[in-house]
């Protein structure tokens, strides 16, 4: 008799067969660790050794990780009222990090999953830099924390870097916090040889984030604000808009930012026939392609923007339902930040009673 489940290699999923239960699956494929070792140090070790970039993963009994260390903080910095910057020491994915791609972090043992992607790192000193805007409840605690301290987990470097090779002229567009993550993409271009504009927009003076780090990089630095109290008035698409028309031939165009400013970006690039890129950050659980949450549909297709991404030919992707999918959980978001009650907190007030 067959067993209950079947190991996918494309996905490295466990996939319940005809009448089964995910968890029958789940508990047989437990048992049968010792008859599957084989396929798993095949299949399962180099999947996470590449993608992971901690020690090789071990298994036991169980399809446990071993030897779970905690990662500090080793820098802090207020970028503006909403937006964090902060240094992780992470020697092993410094070693392996590249542009584009993107780590998850729990700050502890009941903590959610969250995904940002690297804004930075330094090889030498073994740490990765992110840049988070404190919005929700998993972010406004890692915004609490202080240099010194540690978070539970920080996993990657996953997804596939920015492509910058063979790029003569490019474009990269960023917006908000978003031009935290478009920053080490345009200094990956310049480092590649290309000659690289940037047009960066943000709300107003107040909120503008990493305008030396872009001059640093850029041929060409364009800097917009919705209300004109800084650089140029306009949205970026504007600038984009008058860049193309003026003749600016551009190999590759890179847009990273909110999903709305994406997908003008696009729409301006489109009746050029520039090929434009955009970096995407759905709802994301595991972050090595075995859940299927952050599936999105580029170009007709289901893509997982964890493995095959994050970033995606923005001129395919199905931004409706991209925008649909990452509103799903809005309203326990706002729930959960609302009313969560701290453990400790309510542990040290019946200590005082």
């Amino acid at each position: 008799m067959p067993p209950p489940y079947r190991i996918n290699t494309d996905r490295y999923r466990v996939t319940p067969n005809s009448g089964s239960t995910t968890a029958n699956a789940r508990n047989e494929l437990s048992a049968a660790t010792g008859r599957h070792k084989e396929k798993f140090d095949k299949w399962m070790v180099p999947h996470y050794n590449n993608y992971v970039g901690q020690v090789p993963v071990k298994f036991d009994e169980n399809l446990k990780r071993k030897d779970q260390t905690m990662f500090k903080i080793v820098r802090k910095k207020e970028l503006n009222a909403a937006v964090t910057l902060m240094d992780i020491e992470a020697p092993f994915i410094a070693k392996k990090a590249k542009a584009g791609q993107f780590i998850i972090f729990r700050i502890d043992e009941q903590g959610e999953r969250v995904p940002l992607t690297i804004a930075g790192y330094d090889r030498e000193k073994g740490t990765v830099t992110i840049i988070f805007q404190k919005v929700g409840f998993s972010t406004i605690a890692l915004g609490n924390l202080n240099e010194g301290d540690y978070i539970r987990d920080f996993v990657g470097p996953l997804g596939k870097p920015t492509p910058v090779e063979g790029k003569k002229r490019v474009c990269v567009v960023g917006g908000g916090v978003g031009c935290a993550i478009a920053l080490p993409s345009a200094a990956a271009f310049k480092e590649a040889g290309a000659e690289v504009d940037v047009v960066v927009g943000f709300r107003s003076k107040d909120i503008v984030i990493l305008e030396d780090e872009f001059r640093a990089v850029a041929d060409n630095m364009h800097l917009m604000t919705d209300d004109g109290s800084y650089g140029e008035q306009g949205f970026v698409t504007v600038k984009l808009q008058q860049l193309l028309e003026s003749g600016r031939n551009y190999d590759e165009v890179l847009a990273i930012g909110p999903i709305p400013m994406m997908k003008f970006v696009c729409k301006t690039t489109e009746p050029f026939g520039v090929h434009t890129s955009v970096s995407l950050n759905p709802i994301m659980v595991d972050g090595t392609g075995m859940c299927g949450g952050c599936r999105v549909t580029v170009g007709g297709e289901t893509k997982f923007a964890c493995v095959d991404g994050p970033e995606f030919d923005g001129h395919k992707v199905d931004f409706a339902e991209l925008m649909k999918r990452n509103s799903v959980y809005r309203d326990r978001e706002a729930e959960v930040k609302e009313n969560h009650a701290c453990r400790m907190d309510a542990m040290g007030k019946a200590l005082i009673k």
